[in-house]
């Protein structure tokens, strides 16, 4: 905006010039081509200009800025709710408006159709009350806490459209051919109900002793494997059925569960290994595998704990390929690299590395800034936010600072290009702290490996493993923050003698 003097100051000059705007331009450095010839027009309508300009009238009034806000509030704060509710305004509106008058609803939530799980069984139940109900489909619906239509849904599901919806009793005469015919109906669908149970419980056992998906073929298991499944299930369902369900014959069965039953003297071993395997994100290979076991006091070879674990299903996840791309381009004024792509150390808070990585699921978005002793890998501090904004990497650094305090220790911390470490609040708590600033190159990933290896293997073993359809922001923090936890007190690396970070230092007593 500018001032009353300013744009008569410009239209006098443009008049004195002979009406030349280049030469008013480069005269007075401002405004634009075409804000001087409309100023000049108004000058030479009014013979003046206005000392201000007219008041814009705002497109939502306050009362239903206040009504959206109170809205998302009052609705689990679901934007796309409010939105579809109020039809207006855009998403970014409502943002602004909610940081404006609710400041404290920085988190934000992702609403979602509410999909608890049925209890086992409901289905079925509610079919078979449908179609033998003697009052109308509504009372049963509202009996069971449904819908009509859910209902109906159902029973299209489990026996198809050509099967009648209702089979309630019209007449008590024994002798009556429509009775028995829906008589003969209802047996057939309860035997239909149960065959649809047996199958639903063989896939739930199967996921739960075979580690096997819920949509697994049962013709690709082994004859062993369904062994197990029969014998897990055969105090609910009568042998006959299971083996009729599984395909597999009865000499077979018998066979392998005499081979099941006998001695295994690894019994106690494969529960010690999955019990180490569910307790470290499921990540661990066969090494680390062993290691862990040895530290139990369990010395058996790689070969053995290699077929125990393909036997057990404890697959540990894998690391994706990612193809590499790096920009050379201008290289900005900043710090050298001091490290340049040396991230050995000899002693701890020698080489610190920092960088920020972004985790987005459903509900919303979070970032991670953690500082990494490049000594043994320790993770020094961290800081998750919901913002990638300064305070992010300024709670970290300080937290890192406070653990050098008092110590002769100056490290040398290094970072990426990033306008994070660029803000005068980074670089004057860097200066204060007497510590030594590096930087990456510009575009060069490489430079700062150590730490990208560290969100590769973060992501790897804990966010891309799981399913964080219904995570909620703050479940997933604690969930993050339990992860690096885990990983400087519990996670052995192979390059610290299979120790974790912190048992390494209290051996070479550098922690207590």
């Amino acid at each position: 905006m500018y001032s009353y003097e300013d744009r008569i100051r410009a239209v006098e000059l443009y008049i004195r010039l002979g009406k030349r705007p280049g030469a008013t331009l480069r005269q007075l450095g401002y405004p634009t081509k075409n804000s001087l010839l409309s100023w000049y027009r108004e000058y030479e309508q009014r013979l003046d200009l206005p000392t201000g300009y007219p008041g814009r009238t705002p497109k939502y009034s306050q009362a239903q800025k206040e009504a959206a806000v109170r809205h998302y509030v009052e609705n689990g704060r679901c934007m796309s709710v409010t939105l579809r509710a109020l039809g207006y305004p855009g998403r970014q509106w409502l943002t602004n408006w909610i940081l404006e008058l609710d400041p404290e609803a920085r988190v934000r939530v992702i609403g979602t159709v509410d999909r608890t799980p049925r209890p086992a069984g409901l289905k079925q139940a509610a079919v078979l009350a449908l179609c033998t109900r003697q009052g109308s489909a509504v009372a049963v619906a509202d009996e069971l806490g449904v819908c009509r239509e859910t209902l109906y849904n159902w029973k299209h599901q489990l026996l198809g459209r050509e099967v009648p919806a209702s089979m309630k009793r019209q007449h008590d005469s024994a002798d009556d051919p429509e009775r028995k015919e829906l008589e003969r109906q209802i047996e057939t669908l309860q035997r239909d109900i149960r065959r649809l149970q047996l199958e639903q419980d063989i896939l739930k056992k199967a996921n739960e002793l075979l580690k096997k998906d819920l949509g697994i073929d049962q013709q690709l298991l082994t004859n062993r494997e369904k062994t197990q499944l029969v014998d897990a299930l055969r105090s609910t369902y009568t042998l006959t059925e299971l083996l009729a369900a599984v395909g597999l014959p009865r000499s077979s069965f018998f066979y392998h569960l005499a081979r099941l039953q006998g001695a295994d003297k690894y019994v106690d071993v494969r529960r010690a290994m999955a019990d180490i395997f569910e307790r470290n994100y499921r990540c661990y290979g066969y090494r680390r595998m062993r290691a862990s076991l040895t530290g139990q006091s369990v010395n058996i070879s790689e070969k053995v704990v290699r077929r125990l674990m393909k036997q057990e299903s404890l697959v540990p996840v894998m690391r994706k390929r990612r193809r590499y791309g790096s920009y050379m381009g201008e290289i900005s004024p900043a710090p050298d690299n001091l490290l340049n792509r040396d991230f050995s150390a000899s002693k701890p808070n020698e080489k610190w590395l920092t960088d920020i990585s972004e985790f987005q699921i459903p509900a919303g978005k979070v970032y991670l800034s953690p500082m990494i002793d490049c000594y043994d890998g320790l993770v020094v501090s961290w800081s998750i936010s919901t913002r990638p904004d300064a305070e992010l990497v300024n709670t970290m650094l300080d937290t890192a600072i406070e653990t050098v305090a008092g110590c002769s220790s100056r490290p040398v911390v290094h970072s990426d290009r990033g306008g994070h470490y660029r803000w005068p609040g980074w670089i004057s708590r860097i200066a204060e702290a007497k510590l030594i600033r590096s930087m990456s190159r510009k575009a060069c990933s490489p430079d700062n490996a150590a730490c990208e290896g560290f969100f590769g293997h973060l992501k790897n073993e804990l966010f891309y493993s799981r399913d964080w359809l219904s995570t909620t922001i703050e479940e997933f923090v604690a969930a993050l923050d339990a992860y690096i936890r885990w990983y400087n007190e519990s996670r052995i690396k192979s390059s610290l003698g299979y120790r974790s970070p912190l048992e390494h230092r209290r051996k070479l007593a550098f922690a207590a």
